[in-house]
């Protein structure tokens, strides 16, 4: 590589017309831009002919100091090969594709006596069916805990299921059969699967049918408890078909909608299964180039469905009809093992839902970019307040939580010019320390995480936030300085006397000042929402690490809460969860249960968490 001007016009002389990729790269050697082309020598001169580059393309062009190309057989190797350049790389002029999360499934088991369904993310090596993907963990917990109130198929892992001696909660309050104690015959709970598998499978109706053809039967029989129980799951199931407003449409579907305003993309994805809406996911991909919305499609598609983690469906349907149309359903075929077409004309479910998927797009890329705009401005206060040489491009805030001492975590949140980053966050499970030693926590989570950073291992912040007063921040500088990384800015955040938001002290690290800012001042909103989030982290990976550890309910150890009592609670709140997120005159309204109990249950489920 050379660091003297490009010599495009030799070059480009040179050049093969086969089908193929190019790479350019910068006086350093940095790979810039990844492209692929039908005619190389066609598509790269396109780069430098004199007049109708935008901007940003100019931009790219005056720093391009060499070309390599690589030939291809086919205008599909070409595509495949960009994409592994491009997933490898992250070239900074790329559309990039930067969710690397792969998507949760249900799993049905099918090597066990009592088959389970269970939450699942990640390759498929245990054999059974995998429902899905579904757009979040959210979705999935939802679904199975609708299977649970209809089929009532153990969920339980298998450590928990072979050492029952007695049926566990979930099958007291209705959601679980009881197979681990024998209180299911082999037949029903084999029903009860295949139901499940063909519910997931979107064939609701045949379902239904089965289930008032076994009502009828048992009806006949004279066995008209089951039958009641029979006609209970069918009527669940008409209302979970009502309220899903589940389409005639069958198979695999994806929409695809873009939405590009201000040099940033927003691409929402629509997924369908056999007629039902699963929900949706939102991309920001980051543009580069003035890329108009065909062409981040045609660079989103080959890296969502190329990677590996989603699934290819049999259709895609999208707002905008891609270049290489056709390229992709052959690559995406191959890829698959299955036919697939991309769609732009669709009509009645598939246009409402292609409807509904642009109007998301434009909706969430219009809040996207106003957070953008707001950020900027809260950054530059910041900068401002804290008297800082530049504006500060990434921030860490820590936080510690436990009960009482018990299941310590600290938590490490990062902020940067976009907002949370949350695939930076960190999680500290606090041993070896006197319980509820905040400053011996707070030491701990420190020296762990700059110890790291201090090797090279992750980027330093700009300012580094510490939710505590002097005793907190001065244990901070100490850590800084002990792996001497002077450059990071600490500033603690004290709740000062009231606990109210906008009465928040200031502590700076250096000089130990303190400070408060006005409640309208936007560098303490943003201060204000990094604290907040790490807060949050730090409980709910408290809170966690707590449930892991207490092996019985939350309900049980409550003086006056017996099994009965425990059961309708239960019953009437649907979860644990449910009776958690209650009030106490809530609480109250369940049979048999007093105000004065009412307020205990309510305070031994809300132990203050600092």
């Amino acid at each position: 590589m050379t660091a003297t001007k490009f010599d495009a016009e030799s070059f480009l002389k040179q050049l093969t017309t086969r089908p193929g990729v190019y790479q350019m790269y910068d006086a350093a050697g940095g790979l810039l831009y990844v492209g692929k082309a039908k005619n190389l020598k066609n598509r790269v001169t396109s780069y430098f002919r004199a007049s109708g580059l935008s901007g940003k393309t100019m931009a790219l062009v005056s720093r391009i100091r060499d070309i390599q190309v690589t030939v291809t057989t086919t205008e599909r190797d070409a595509l495949l090969l960009e994409h592994n350049l491009i997933k490898e790389n992250h070239p900074p002029y790329n559309i990039l594709l930067k969710d690397d999360k792969s998507y949760p499934y249900i799993y049905l088991s099918s090597e066990d006596k009592w088959p389970k369904l269970a939450f699942h993310r990640g390759p498929k090596r245990r054999k059974g069916e995998y429902f899905g993907p579904y757009p979040s963990a959210g979705a999935v917990r939802s679904t199975l805990h609708l299977m649970q109130k209809v089929f009532k198929v153990r969920q339980c892992e298998e450590s928990y299921f072979r050492n029952r001696s007695r049926p566990c909660l979930q099958y007291q309050i209705g959601r679980c059969s009881g197979p681990c104690v024998g209180l299911v015959s082999d037949e029903d709970y084999r029903k009860q699967v295949e139901n499940s598998a063909l519910f997931l499978g979107g064939k609701s109706q045949k379902v239904m049918k089965r289930i008032a053809d076994d009502m009828e039967a048992a009806a006949e029989k004279l066995e008209f408890e089951k039958a009641a129980e029979y006609r209970d799951q069918l009527q669940r199931l008409q209302d979970v078909q009502s309220a899903q407003g589940i389409e005639g449409s069958r198979g695999e579907l994806d929409l695809l909608a873009v939405k590009q305003a201000h040099g940033q993309a927003c691409i929402q994805v629509l997924f369908v299964r056999e007629g039902r809406v699963l929900g949706s996911r939102t991309y920001y991909p980051a543009t580069q180039l003035e890329e108009d919305e065909t062409s981040v499609l045609d660079a989103f598609i080959p890296q969502f469905y190329l990677s590996g983690r989603q699934t290819i469906p049999q259709e895609i349907v999208v707002s905008h009809k891609p270049n290489d149309a056709q390229l992709l359903c052959d690559t995406l075929m191959e890829q698959g093992k299955r036919k697939v077409v991309i769609k732009t004309q669709v009509r009645d479910a598939r246009a409402r839902w292609l409807q509904l998927a642009k109007q998301t797009a434009e909706s969430n890329l219009e809040s996207f970019l106003s957070g953008k705009q707001t950020m900027a401005g809260r950054l530059e206060a910041l900068r401002r307040e804290l008297d800082l040489d530049m504006t500060p491009s990434r921030m860490e805030c820590f936080d510690i939580s436990h009960s009482s001492g018990e299941a310590t975590v600290a938590s490490c949140v990062v902020f940067d010019s976009n907002g949370a980053r949350k695939a930076d966050y960190r999680k500290f499970n606090i041993d070896g320390i006197t319980g509820g030693d905040d400053y011996a926590a707070m030491q701990q989570a420190l020296e762990r995480r700059y110890r790291r950073l201090s090797k090279g291992e992750g980027t330093l912040p700009d300012v580094l936030f510490i939710d505590g007063g002097k005793g907190q921040v001065s244990q901070a500088q100490q850590v800084l300085e002990q792996f001497e990384l002077t450059t990071v800015k600490v500033v603690g955040v004290a709740k000062g006397t009231t606990r109210k938001a906008g009465f928040e002290t200031l502590i700076d690290g250096d000089t130990g000042a303190e400070s408060q800012l006005r409640g309208d001042n936007p560098a303490l909103h943003l201060i204000q929402q990094i604290r907040d989030e790490a807060h949050r982290f730090a409980i709910s990976g408290h809170r966690g690490r707590r449930g892991k550890a207490r092996k019985q309910s939350t309900l049980e150890g409550i003086g006056g809460v017996g099994a009965k009592r425990r059961r309708d609670l239960l019953r009437h709140f649907g979860s644990i969860r449910g009776v958690e997120n209650a009030s106490v005159e809530e609480i109250c309204k369940v049979e048999g249960i007093s105000a004065t109990l009412a307020q205990t249950i309510y305070d031994h489920l809300h132990t203050v968490e600092q």
